[in-house]
């Protein structure tokens, strides 16, 4: 099932079961928006991603940069990361989000795609060191991409468009029994950034 709705009704569940996803639309006016993706392009340190996968090493064309309120350690895909101190523009962006979702989040991780022919496999967002049913929210920047969820057991899938701007997040019991990715496509030529905003735990 595609979701392609302009106006966004945060208080819908675009999962049919088993999780809550609500999509808020675009938060941020445009020239806003095209402010923040410019800046963080410019002055956000990105490394591409690493991995190791059955014992190989892999290095993405993505790009990502984690922030928090402390300099935890993040571990994913067999790889760990420290968090960097905060910069003005992710504090800004973090308070308009909780100002949305009405939730608390003390860290960052920040995706940066070239091109569309970069994306994400699919995954769920559940380890260890996040908050169990946590809200992670996705605040997208740049190109407008498709975001899609898989069930763990029927396979049901649905995907919804995130345009430059908008706010998507998932809560509750969302990363027990869906997976979600971002497909690639050769229709996008521009970048998109993805913030998303989590609760670590120790």
């Amino acid at each position: 099932m595609d979701l392609f709705n302009d106006e966004a009704d945060s208080t819908v569940n675009v999962l049919p079961k088993d999780g809550i996803v609500n999509y808020y639309g675009s938060i941020l006016p445009l020239p806003e928006a095209s402010h923040y993706l410019q800046r963080l392009l410019a002055i956000v340190p990105w490394r591409p991603d690493e991995a190791f996968i059955f014992g190989k090493h892999y290095i993405t064309k993505r790009k990502v940069a984690w922030y928090a309120d402390e300099p935890y350690e993040y571990r994913y895909s067999n790889i760990s990361k420290r968090a960097l101190e905060w910069i003005p523009e992710l504090l800004e962006l973090r308070a308009r989000v909780m100002q949305y979702t009405g939730e608390r989040f003390n860290s960052c991780l920040l995706n940066l795609y070239p091109t569309g022919n970069e994306g994400m496999a699919w995954h769920s967002d559940d380890e260890k060191d996040l908050k169990k049913d946590g809200a992670i929210a996705s605040l997208s920047l740049g190109a407008t991409r498709k975001f899609a969820f898989r069930h763990k057991q029927t396979k049901e899938t649905v995907s919804v468009m995130l345009p430059h701007g908008s706010l998507l997040v998932m809560k509750g019991t969302t990363q027990t029994y869906w997976l979600h990715r971002l497909p690639p496509t050769k229709r996008v030529t521009q970048p998109r950034i993805n913030l998303t905003f989590r609760t670590m735990v120790r």
